[in-house]
């Protein structure tokens, strides 16, 4: 059911919209981060939006397979990016739950748009591990998004670009951090997980 095109083309246009909303989210903490900050560190302000945006590219890959003629290089960019889509969409849709209902419970007012950022978070971080098995990347691709994620951790919480927290978080930030890194590597190792459990799967079917 879930390679089915007009389920494939569904989750496009909502991922893609997402990402569009996701972006304008960002947008004043991209123009802060301009006016205080090399422009460089942009590329690491808005987190979800650009795992969102990885997994759309992704299921675009399922819709228009490449041809049995692509080389080496277009098969690699395939599997770097449906790599960064699964992992970077379980890591920032877990992320942003768990940082929300962290708020809630010290104290944040929930409006909501907290809600319907619950669901989609959550939606992604699901939506991702479902298609692990009908991607094309493996163990190595898998660590190059891991690597991402952890650069990108590295510059959030060095040049303090991390996504804005409620304020009730600020006051524990080192905490956030920690938490941060632990879950690019959780998110890495439930990929591989997944990956596992596919590959297990595919073997049965056939």
């Amino acid at each position: 059911m879930l390679l089915d095109r007009r389920v494939l083309w569904l989750l496009l246009v909502v991922n893609a919209l997402g990402t569009v909303y996701g972006y304008y989210w960002y947008g004043d903490q991209l123009i802060d981060t301009s006016q205080t900050q090399p422009a460089w560190q942009l590329v690491f302000v808005p987190d979800s939006p650009t795992a969102s945006l990885f997994f759309t590219l992704a299921l675009i890959y399922l819709l228009f397979p490449l041809s049995t003629s692509a080389g080496p290089v277009a098969r690699g960019i395939r599997m770097i990016i449906e790599a960064l889509g699964v992992v970077t969409s379980v890591k920032y849709g877990i992320w942003a739950v768990v940082m929300i209902v962290a708020g809630a419970m010290k104290g944040d007012q929930l409006v909501w748009q907290h809600y319907m950022l619950i669901v989609s978070h959550l939606s992604m971080a699901i939506e991702g591990l479902l298609f692990v098995r009908f991607f094309t990347f493996g163990r190595w691709a898998a660590f190059a998004a891991g690597c991402w994620l952890w650069l990108n951790d590295t510059m959030d919480y060095t040049y303090n670009i991390y996504p804005w927290l409620p304020e009730v978080l600020d006051r524990v930030v080192q905490a956030v951090r920690n938490f941060t890194f632990g879950l690019t590597l959780f998110s890495l190792l439930l990929t591989l997980l997944f990956l596992q459990l596919g590959r297990k799967a595919r073997r049965i079917e056939a």
